[in-house]
């Protein structure tokens, strides 16, 4: 877990996020039926109070891809970035924005 104290500050010295707030994390994953219940669990896992209506999902051009947005409560910097790597590490996972 990564201290709130290493959060990143503007010029003025304040942290650039305030916490709590509105945080919208983008998964890119390569579609497959057992990628969007794994990216769900993880998700709530570290936001556990997630509402259905802030997850949306679209796919790519061709289908080839599905992006996930979850817009979460973010508590913390270390609760984003524990998360974060969470989704990388999963199998199939293209990109975490």
């Amino acid at each position: 877990m990564v201290s709130d104290d290493a959060a990143a500050r503007g010029p003025d010295g304040r942290p650039l996020l305030e916490f709590p707030t509105d945080y919208p994390i983008k998964v890119v994953v390569r579609r497959d039926a057992l990628a969007r219940p794994a990216l769900d669990a993880i998700v709530r896992r570290h936001a556990p109070d997630l509402e259905e209506a802030r997850i949306s999902e679209r796919a790519s051009r061709e289908a080839r891809f599905v992006a996930v947005t979850y817009v979460i409560v973010a508590r913390s910097r270390g609760q984003v970035v524990d998360l974060v790597g969470e989704l990388t590490a999963v199998d199939g996972v293209v990109m975490v924005i």
